[in-house]
């Protein structure tokens, strides 16, 4: 049985606990201790138990994981199971490498459309995604169950655009303004992407490694 208040550090870890038992499972292996995992992952096996023991009980004592049961486990628990629906606002440059390399089917997501405000996009597709006008959006967001927007928009209509797209039902945002979009409903989620803030960290690494 799910705990509750389970802290973001170990939400952040389940998705690296699914890649990495996703590669396993790929490479055959049937199971592993959490001390084997643990080391691969240069994480602590009691960290493991730890943070698998706010979703349930997984794993037996002497035999260790069945890796693709948990690894299934995992994956119910991040909901790639559920068919998320996606719709992308901005299919410039980043937005349409993203429709373009970014596995959305893996990761439990339909892209159901992208939006643009450029003539010369509206009316294509980009890897089987049909690119809208802008004034199609509320009409299509009324009409279709979206779980989550993805934005790859100017940072100066990212809030506005926001708070547009909340007024409309929309309660989950992949951000990719580089800003940090905010709001007063606490059933909306933002994940707020900085690239920056990794390639900073890799420079903190390598200035004082």
């Amino acid at each position: 049985m799910k705990k509750e208040n389970i802290s973001d550090a170990v939400i952040r870890r389940l998705p690296r606990y699914y890649r990495q038992l996703n590669s396993l499972h790929n490479s055959g292996v049937v199971r592993i201790s959490s001390h084997s995992l643990g080391q691969e992952m240069n994480i602590t096996a009691s960290q493991i138990r730890q943070d698998f023991s706010c979703f349930g009980e997984f794993g037996q004592q002497g035999y260790g994981y069945n890796v693709e049961e948990l690894r299934a486990e995992i994956g119910h628990i991040l909901g790639v199971d559920k068919n998320h629906h996606l719709v992308m606002i901005g299919a410039g440059n980043l937005g349409h490498a993203l429709l373009q390399n970014f596995p959305f089917s893996q990761t439990g997501f339909t892209v159901d459309a992208a939006f643009d405000v450029d003539p010369t996009l509206v009316g294509t597709s980009i890897n089987g995604v049909p690119v809208r006008s802008m004034n199609e959006l509320d009409s299509f967001i009324r009409s279709h169950p979206v779980d989550v927007v993805s934005l790859t928009i100017p940072q100066h209509v990212a809030q506005e655009m926001a708070d547009r797209l909340i007024a409309l039902g929309i309660r989950g945002f992949w951000n990719f303004t580089n800003i940090e979009l905010s709001s007063t409903d606490p059933v909306v989620q933002f994940e707020n992407i900085h690239f920056a803030d990794s390639l900073l960290t890799l420079s903190y690494r390598i200035a004082n490694r």
